[in-house]
């Protein structure tokens, strides 16, 4: 199997996965969209995005999908295989449409546009959703007061997708500490090698710098 990936946030997510279920896969920085690269990666993903799985059967790509497919060879209930699966898939789709959302559009205005020369940051575009995170992490910290996990005392792909973005908040600034049970769980997940530091021991070249 082999796993190809970038630095940013959803190849990213799908590395923290591999290494947190200790796939055995081989990894690949991979850039689809350079000068030259796409009709190598055309016949694995057509949107010539990452992560893209692969492996014996067709090519997977989409990071859930892919730590779906690991999490069930690995024999794992990171991805929920029991009654809870329905609450995992809940949280997983309420934090694409509403914290995941709020979190990625600030890093988009932040962070993205300043690394790849983009344009300049639009204020009024954070200001619109950092609303959306406040009204979205009242929400999650309420989810998060009385347990240690999204769906309890385990982890599952929820609480990786969930924070997809946090660690990009050097760039984001989202108010992360202002929601004590959201910073517990955000700092819990950094105890966690495989989530802190993905890329160790990679050939994983670094994101551009801000001022670039």
């Amino acid at each position: 199997m082999k796993l190809y990936f970038s630095r940013n946030p959803n190849p990213r997510l799908a590395v923290a996965v591999a290494r947190f279920l200790k796939a055995e896969i081989e990894f690949e920085f991979a850039e689809p969209m350079a000068p030259g690269q796409a009709e190598r990666y055309l016949p694995l993903n057509p949107n010539l995005l990452l992560p893209i799985l692969q492996h014996s059967g067709r090519p997977l790509w989409e990071a859930d999908a892919i730590a779906c497919w690991l999490s069930r060879r690995a024999g794992s209930n990171f991805w929920r295989n029991d009654d809870d699966e329905p609450e995992m898939i809940r949280w997983i789709s309420w934090a694409k449409e509403n914290f995941m959302k709020a979190c990625e559009a600030v890093h988009w205005e932040r962070g993205t546009k300043l690394r790849y020369g983009i344009g300049t940051c639009d204020q009024v575009v954070v200001e619109e959703h950092l609303r959306q995170f406040h009204r979205a992490a009242i929400i999650l910290d309420s989810q998060l007061s009385d347990r240690r996990w999204l769906l309890g005392e385990a982890i599952s792909f929820a609480d990786f997708r969930m924070a997809a973005f946090l660690p990009f908040n050097d760039a984001a600034r989202l108010p992360i500490d202002e929601y004590p049970a959201v910073k517990r769980w955000s700092d819990q997940l950094n105890l966690i090698e495989a989530w802190r530091d993905p890329f160790l021991g990679l050939n994983a070249p670094e994101l551009p710098p801000l001022d670039s």
